[in-house]
């Protein structure tokens, strides 16, 4: 038996209310990086606790990519992977910019994905298919706008700082074509941030997403 949207749209609401509880309260933060800072709290490591407890009690034979745990079958056919809090330092800061990632690959390639956030009350589901936005009052299939041109597109990014070298000469010429360029969004990806990624053998489908 393999997951369905019902399933997947489970895996946050029972974690969801912790990090939410947390959210603005002087929270204590752990750095995870010596040379840096890569912040974590509490509500990140109790959410990713309550996901994996759920897919390994329906899906044993899965395996599972986590931010702050160890990763489990990575080799296996049908691989989750879990960010609890994508957005940790706009949690730790205040900001309302922040949610759960959980992705679903299939031999290398994403098959389904979930994008929640708890504090707004909205979610993101995508199954290759078809993208679904649920939100107060609302439930819905969405999609881009039409945007024949860069002139006409919007770009979101956490920061321009983040890129160095090729990639940051690569990224201010789709930078100086467009019609805004916005900073302070979190990257909506479906792949955890972990020190050793998972590496699919495709590339994500952009529908995936």
């Amino acid at each position: 038996m393999l997951p369905d949207r019902e399933f997947l749209t489970a895996l946050p609401m029972l974690p969801r209310r912790r990090p939410c509880l947390r959210f603005r309260t002087g929270i204590s933060v752990a750095n995870k990086e010596a040379a840096g800072f890569d912040p974590v709290t509490e509500g990140d490591r109790a959410a990713e606790t309550a996901i994996r407890a759920l897919i390994e009690a329906h899906f044993p034979e899965h395996g599972i990519l986590g931010e702050e745990f160890g990763n489990v079958g990575l080799d296996r056919d049908y691989v989750w992977v879990i960010d609890p809090i994508d957005g940790t330092c706009a949690f730790i800061s205040g900001l309302p910019v922040w949610g759960t990632l959980i992705g679903l690959y299939h031999k290398g390639e994403a098959v389904m994905g979930l994008m929640d956030q708890p504090f707004t009350g909205e979610r993101y589901f995508a199954d290759g298919k078809n993208t679904h936005y649920r939100g107060p009052g609302e439930d819905k299939v969405v999609s881009t706008r039409p945007c024949a041109d860069l002139s006409q597109a919007i770009l979101f990014t956490t920061s321009p700082h983040l890129y160095i070298g090729d990639i940051k000469t690569r990224f201010e010429a789709v930078q100086s074509k467009v019609q805004l360029a916005h900073y302070g969004c979190g990257l909506l990806r479906l792949r955890a941030a972990c020190g050793r990624p998972y590496r699919p053998r495709h590339r994500m489908r952009p529908e995936a997403l």
